[in-house]
This record gives C-alpha cells, sequence and structure tokens, in this order.
C-alpha cells in the first residue's frame, strides 16, 4: 500500500514538472502566433557583459519618456503602451497600471527618473538575445561594428512580438537579415 502511495506521489511530481516548463513555452508560443509584430530600433550592445558568448545584450532607442509624474522607484514596475511610427515601435503612453483595452502594451523596470529634464528611464524585460554559443560573441561584434558604422543604411533592430502585455524577443535583423544569418559559423 505504502509502494502504490509512494510511487502515485512520484508520478504526480514528474507530471507537474513536465507541465510548468510546457506552460511557459506554449505562453511565448501563443505571443509569437497571435501578438502583434514590433521592430525596436537598438543601440550599441554591451561589450562587458561576463555571459558573453551565451547571448547577446541588446540596448534599445526607446527606453525614456518625459512625464511630470515625479514619484517613480528604481525597480519600480512600468507599463509601455507602444505605437508604430515609420515602421518602429514609439512610446504611445506610460502608467504603473497595465493598459485594460489594449494588448500592444509591454511590462519594463524603472532605471531611474532625472529630476531635472523630466525623463522616465526603463529598461525592457526583452534585452537579451539567447543564440548559438559559438555566435554569440561573433554576433556581438558584428553588431557593435554595424551600429558604430556611419553609413546612414544600416538598419539594426529587434524583432518582437507584443501581446497582453507579454514581448517575447524573435530575432534581431542587420539590413534585414537575421544575425544568426549574418553570422557564419567558425
Amino acid at each position: 500500500m505504502k509502494t502504490i502511495h509512494i510511487f502515485l506521489i512520484f508520478i504526480s511530481l514528474a507530471l507537474v514538472q513536465l507541465f510548468i516548463p510546457y506552460q511557459m513555452i506554449a505562453g511565448k508560443e501563443a505571443v509569437l502566433k497571435e501578438g502583434k509584430k514590433y521592430k525596436f530600433k537598438t543601440r550599441p550592445v554591451d561589450p562587458t557583459d561576463p555571459f558573453r558568448g551565451k547571448y547577446i545584450t541588446l540596448r534599445y532607442q526607446e527606453t525614456s519618456i518625459k512625464t511630470k509624474d515625479s514619484t517613480w522607484n528604481r525597480g519600480d514596475d512600468v507599463y509601455v503602451k507602444l505605437k508604430d511610427s515609420l515602421g518602429y515601435a514609439t512610446i504611445d503612453k506610460i502608467s504603473k497600471n497595465e493598459f485594460a483595452n489594449s494588448d500592444n502594451y509591454v511590462k519594463a523596470k524603472v532605471n531611474w527618473y532625472n529630476l531635472t529634464s523630466g525623463k522616465l528611464n526603463f529598461d525592457y524585460e526583452f534585452d537579451r538575445y539567447y543564440m548559438d554559443e559559438n555566435k554569440a560573441y561573433e554576433a556581438e561584434i558584428t553588431s557593435m561594428s554595424v551600429l558604430r558604422d556611419s553609413i546612414p543604411e544600416n538598419d539594426t533592430y529587434a524583432v518582437v512580438y507584443v501581446k497582453n502585455g507579454k514581448a517575447v524577443l524573435a530575432d534581431v535583423m542587420i539590413d534585414e537579415v537575421s544575425i544568426k544569418d549574418y553570422v557564419k559559423e567558425e
């Protein structure tokens, strides 16, 4: 009798351990399939990240907005409503609460509020692009050199799908080519 109980507990725990990752993956897949696609302009990649080689760290151009509300604290959640402007994501407005009748917003974290300029600076939660470990360092160096290049036609952006406050970083593009294809395997 004890053996059956232990076996049932074991099976239950195994199913829970399989269900949780499945649910996380299914949630991201739903955002990719049903979410609205946005292109976020990127800035140079952080070259000093200690985990370099496993992912590249992205910095976005649209990470601040002027606001008269100075009650923001570092680490607070901020909800950023997005709009499309000339093919790229721009900030429409921000809120301390989720937007009720919109699914075109993402959650971010407050970095700081500048009292002098009245600007709120924040970080998106989709700032890491994971890729093949052997290609990540080369991708980081390539994207930095493309972004630093003075040629204006170089276009580097992240493809992000957004649905009901959730965001999934799908790809990083350099001149309309996926960074996975842009970087040749060594």
